[in-house]
């Protein structure tokens, strides 16, 4: 039997560095040969498709497929370009859909992980660990990343090979960064919603309907990403128009704000009020 892999990356110039290592540690990685302790012989074939986001067209490149999806009025269309590759890798036979944001390096056994974990569980959402590498970490090769591995303690961590089921609490802990499913699945999910523009809530959306929709969701253990450094603000202040905006829409989908953190230091920094339920910028000159 043949499983098909479609690894799906939202791309962009201004992580050029980021693609360009993530694309060549995709190729040393490959695909695992059959699924991890079965005796039934279970041959991968992997694709690479980019969903271009940008302006501008993209440059070809002999390692991946590549789909060009411009902004919208508000900025990237992060989700809207996850769901044109999801269609096209949907056409070209993909079995399994991985999603692995451009920042994110695989780890050695991750496709192995997803392949294994969706045959067990195909009518599941799947979430593998998530490194967030420090600024002098650059590795080379999907070897250096072992020594490099400390997942992010907010999420569970199954052992190398097992997988737990969410609970209804964790949905909220859905990270578009890294997971995999099913076409089914994704068809059951419709994909992300494409109101979200720029940045934020696009992911946490898709986890409060998974969870609507009664669509379970299981942590994979050896599934590793690791999140490439880049410079960052916190909160990220030059995102905040998009924060209130993509945060109004989640709000009146589903009752309440997203990102409270970053809400409560915009807050605290005096850059927004609370308005109807809401917030918005502080007027200048107030």
């Amino acid at each position: 039997m043949i499983r098909r892999v479609a690894v799906i990356t939202p791309a962009s110039a201004n992580r050029s560095a980021h693609l360009h290592r993530q694309r060549e540690f995709l190729r040393t990685v490959g695909a695992p040969r059959s699924e991890a302790g079965r005796a039934s012989d279970v041959e991968v074939e992997v694709e690479h498709i980019e969903a271009w986001l940008d302006a501008d067209e993209p440059a070809a490149s002999d390692l991946s497929v590549q789909l060009h999806v411009p902004p919208g009025p508000y900025g990237l269309r992060v989700g809207a370009g996850r769901n044109a590759a999801a269609r096209l890798a949907q056409s070209r036979g993909a079995d399994l859909l991985v999603f692995l944001d451009v920042d994110c390096l695989p780890g050695p056994t991750l496709l192995e992980r997803y392949v294994a974990a969706s045959s067990d569980h195909p009518d599941e959402i799947l979430n593998g660990p998530v490194t967030y590498l420090a600024s002098p970490q650059r590795p080379d090769s999907p070897s250096d990343l072992a020594a490099m591995t400390r997942p992010h303690p907010a999420r569970p961590r199954p052992r190398d090979g097992e997988t737990a089921a969410a609970t209804s609490a964790q949905y909220d802990l859905f990270w578009s960064l890294s997971f995999a499913v099913t076409p089914a699945v994704w068809d059951r999910l419709g994909g992300f919603d494409e109101a979200y523009e720029g940045y934020g809530a696009e992911d946490t959306d898709l986890g409060r309907r998974a969870r609507s929709l009664g669509i379970g969701m299981r942590w994979v253990g050896g599934a590793h990403a690791y999140h490439q450094w880049h410079p960052s603000g916190s909160p990220p202040w030059r995102h905040l128009d998009d924060i209130l905006r993509n945060g109004a829409v989640f709000a009146e989908r589903w009752g309440e704000w997203p990102m409270g953190g970053w809400l409560r230091a915009f807050l605290d920094a005096g850059a927004i009020e609370p308005v109807d339920g809401g917030f918005r910028r502080v007027p200048a000159g107030s």
